[in-house]
């Protein structure tokens, strides 16, 4: 049984205080940093790029998880792995040849995630899910933070955990977007793994207490 984790979204982080902000989550209870990756393509959203990954990767002392939220990953998968990520995730919907995406992703030395929409049917991953290191299933529309958990995430889970035990496989459920203290119990119970959360830990007034609370709810 995998111990579940919290991966603090640095999207929802003061970027004036980079480093200040990777310090915080370097000395709290988070399991993973997570990045999101938007390139206005893919999402109607641009985020970060280059430059700033390896600004983070030289303070972080905890693993990169990195989800790509662009259009032709397979471009940058080098590139990225030379940046120091650990895991790196790609959208089902953006690759039409996912089963080699997943395998370039592993070449390099990562672990291969795929990120699904809220419209994107967890039995499309029935072929591939033996090749996925991790699932994020999106909780929200990707692209920006700050919104509402989508309540057909439950649902979702529970069928994504189906198909991992019915293939025996060791992927890790990992969840995406309006992540708080109201819904984190709940989605560990049904089958999750892994929680992103953002603004629930950034505008908090105590982001450190506020992850070890998560972690201690969702123990």
């Amino acid at each position: 049984m995998n111990k579940s984790m919290i991966a603090p979204s640095l999207l929802a982080s003061d970027f004036a205080n980079l480093q200040k902000e990777i310090e915080m989550v370097n000395q709290s209870d988070a399991d993973w940093f997570h990045l999101d990756i938007m390139d206005g393509v893919f999402v109607p959203n641009i985020s970060f790029g280059m430059p700033v990954i390896q600004a983070i990767a030289k303070y972080a002392k905890k693993p990169l998880d990195t989800h790509l939220m662009i259009v032709d990953p397979d471009r940058y998968i080098k590139t990225f792995a030379d940046l120091g990520v650990n895991h790196l995730t790609v959208h089902y919907e953006a690759c039409p040849h996912l089963h080699r995406t997943l395998q370039a992703i592993k070449a390099e030395g990562m672990k291969a995630g795929v990120a699904i929409t809220p419209h994107t049917s967890v039995r499309l991953l029935e072929d591939t899910i033996q090749d996925i290191d991790i699932v994020i299933v999106m909780s929200v529309n990707p692209g920006f933070g700050g919104q509402s958990f989508i309540e057909n995430t439950y649902q979702k889970v529970a069928d994504l955990k189906e198909l991992i035990n019915r293939k025996n496989t060791n992927t890790l459920i990992e969840i995406d977007g309006g992540v708080n203290a109201e819904n984190a119990k709940k989605l560990i119970d049904i089958g999750a793994d892994v929680l992103v959360a953002g603004s629930f830990i950034f505008k908090s007034a105590n982001p450190i207490e506020t992850i070890k609370k998560l972690k201690e709810e969702i123990a």
